[in-house]
C-alpha cells in the first residue's frame, strides 16, 4: 500500500555545518569539517594572496589559514571579535577557514536547495552550491573546494 504524503529520501539530508561570514550565513557539509577552533598563533607568509592570513603548526600539521570573508569579497574577519577556524581538508591539504562566528548545525534537504543566484547579497556566488531556506534564514551553501582550487 502507498502512501500519498511527500517523503524525503533520507539519502538526500545532508548535515549542515553553519557560520557567520560578514553577515552572510553559509553552511557547508559537516562531514568535510576536521575541527573547530578559536584562532591560534600564526606565522605571515610573504608574498601570499591578501586572503591568506598566515599558516600554523596544528599538532605537527601545517594548516594554510583563510579569511572566507576576503576570499569571499565581504571584507575582512575581525579579528579582535573571536573569531573561528574551521579546519577542513581539501586536496590533502589542511587548510583553515577563518569565520565570523559559528551557528548550528542545520538538517538540509538538498531536494529543497536552490540554485545560488549570481550575486548573492555581495559574495561571489561562484563559490556556492545553491542556497538552503529555513523557516527564519537563507543558508548559501559553500563550495569548499571551489573556494580553496587554485585557478582564481
Amino acid at each position: 500500500m502507498t502512501d500519498d504524503k511527500t517523503t524525503v529520501d533520507p539519502r538526500r539530508i545532508v548535515e549542515l555545518a553553519t557560520f557567520y561570514v560578514g553577515e552572510a550565513l553559509c553552511g557547508m557539509d559537516i562531514l568535510k569539517v576536521q575541527e573547530i577552533n578559536k584562532l591560534m598563533q600564526m606565522t605571515k607568509v610573504p608574498q601570499a594572496p591578501d586572503y591568506v592570513v598566515g599558516i600554523l603548526n596544528l599538532r605537527g600539521q601545517i594548516v594554510t589559514v583563510i579569511d572566507l570573508g576576503l576570499k569571499l569579497g565581504l571584507g575582512a574577519t575581525d579579528l579582535t571579535q573571536d573569531p573561528r577556524n574551521i579546519i577542513v581538508n581539501s586536496a590533502g591539504a589542511h587548510v583553515g577557514l577563518l569565520v565570523r562566528q559559528i551557528s548550528d548545525v542545520v538538517s538540509a534537504d538538498m531536494d529543497r536547495r536552490e540554485l545560488a543566484p549570481a550575486n548573492m547579497r555581495g559574495i561571489q556566488g561562484e563559490y556556492f552550491t545553491g542556497v538552503y531556506k529555513t523557516d527564519n534564514n537563507l543558508i548559501g551553501i559553500l563550495n569548499v573546494d571551489k573556494v580553496l582550487s587554485l585557478e582564481d
